[in-house]
């Protein structure tokens, strides 16, 4: 079905849609399945607005030849992808990490850009679904693919790896993210390095930060490039101040990323363009003008207030890799806001009680913490402020009242913390 029918059809109308809300003219419906929706019912509309086909799994929506009925339209979608994968042969680079995935994928992005026509993942979309659609946005103009595998689960980044057929990867690093479907640090570990288990068992490559004991350890027995300072390819760190500027191949490169944390991300990318023959001036060029955007260690400026906003999600290790990092920087006036950290389960209430407990002695005038799991935590100090909400803060705190102070705001991805900017 996929080789004789449904990749033939793909390759005369390659646009996917999953929604009829976004439907795209001559394009393939794929009528997936969700917890409060069953995408065969939407089949109709989906060819009323424009789709040549329709790919449906239940008998009772099969009203003409413009529907392909299959056992499973997710299942046939993911083979779909790892067909169209083989098909086109190129390289793909898949990476995983607790912390990172996004930034560092974007980075080795316009690295590589500067030598290839790259299709890289969109966004977070970065699961079962979504990593299929990106492997079906890539086509005959494109040699080389970039993909990032999300998880909260274990089995999960060995089932992306099946799909994508990965010919190098990275892991960015472990750190305690997803504690509710993983356990704890170990089970964290154990499913990210699935990517290196699929890439060790299929004879490939992966990139090492040689500064990250674990992964060291656990690539051990894997083809691999240590990157790093005294490794196969040398990049050291030479300045956070704040923006972190790194020495490689006798020429400093100045990033626009902030915190000690990105040196890691800047370095892979850094790795993997050297491997693959980019310029050094080009690798140069990439991370030099490459601007974090969506929430992720934006630098803002307000009046006369600095904001250092990383808003686009947290977790315990997160959370104090953006604290140690605003701590040591050398500006006055420091205003901690921290939201809720998600997806801890058991573990939330002692996590949020111990980043409480790690600042009690921090060199700053005022921290707030906000959400339901901060807001149970005992404080230390009068120094520290907790609110339920947003809303409960906002009320009685304004932000624009204060001058010449600089801030990090930094929190879950639900707390969408941006907004206290507006």
């Amino acid at each position: 079905m996929i080789k004789s029918v449904l990749h033939p059809l793909f390759l005369q109308y390659p646009v996917i849609c999953t929604d009829t809300r976004d439907i795209k003219k001559n394009s393939l419906f794929f009528a997936l399945k969700g917890t409060h929706f069953n995408g065969n019912q939407f089949a109709k509309d989906a060819l009323n607005k424009g789709s040549a086909y329709a790919i449906i799994d239940e008998q009772e929506y099969l009203l003409d030849e413009r529907y392909i009925l299959v056992d499973n339209v997710l299942k046939t979608l993911q083979d779909l992808a790892t067909y169209h994968r083989e098909y086109l042969g190129i390289n793909i680079l898949a990476l995983t990490g607790s912390n990172g995935k996004t930034t560092t994928k974007e980075l080795i992005n316009a690295v590589l850009q500067q030598k290839f026509n790259t299709v890289a993942t969109k966004g977070n979309l970065n699961n079962h679904i979504g990593v299929p659609l990106t492997l079906l946005s890539m086509n005959d103009k494109t040699e080389f693919g970039i993909i990032e595998f999300g998880a909260n689960h274990p089995k999960e980044i060995e089932f992306l790896s099946k799909i994508a057929k990965p010919d190098f990867g990275l892991i960015t690093n472990f750190g305690k993210a997803h504690l509710e479907g993983f356990g704890n640090l170990q089970g964290v570990i154990k499913t990210k390095t699935e990517l290196y288990d699929f890439l060790k068992e299929n004879d490939k490559l992966v990139f090492v930060n040689t500064n990250d004991k674990v992964q060291m350890e656990t690539s051990k027995n894997i083809n691999r490039i240590i990157i790093g300072e005294n490794a196969d390819v040398s990049v050291k760190l030479i300045a956070v101040n704040p923006f972190v500027s790194v020495a490689y191949k006798e020429q400093i490169i100045q990033s626009n990323m902030i915190g000690v944390y990105n040196f890691s991300n800047i370095a892979f990318a850094i790795g993997v363009g050297d491997y693959f023959k980019v310029s050094p001036q080009k690798i140069k060029n990439a991370i030099e003008n490459y601007i974090p955007q969506n929430n992720r260690s934006q630098l803002l400026k307000k009046g006369t207030n600095t904001f250092l906003l990383d808003a686009y999600n947290a977790n315990p290790t997160s959370m104090k890799a953006a604290l140690d990092n605003f701590l040591q920087l050398r500006v006055p006036n420091k205003y901690i806001i921290l939201g809720d950290m998600f997806e801890l389960g058991e573990t939330a209430e002692q996590e949020h009680q111990m980043l409480v407990d790690y600042l009690k002695d921090a060199s700053v005038i005022k921290i707030v913490l906000l959400g339901g799991n901060f807001y149970k935590t005992k404080l230390p100090s009068n120094k520290f402020t907790k609110y339920k909400s947003k809303k409960d803060f906002l009320e009685n705190v304004t932000i624009s009242a204060l001058s010449e102070t600089n801030f990090l705001i930094k929190g879950s991805r639900g707390m969408q913390l941006e907004k206290l900017l507006e």
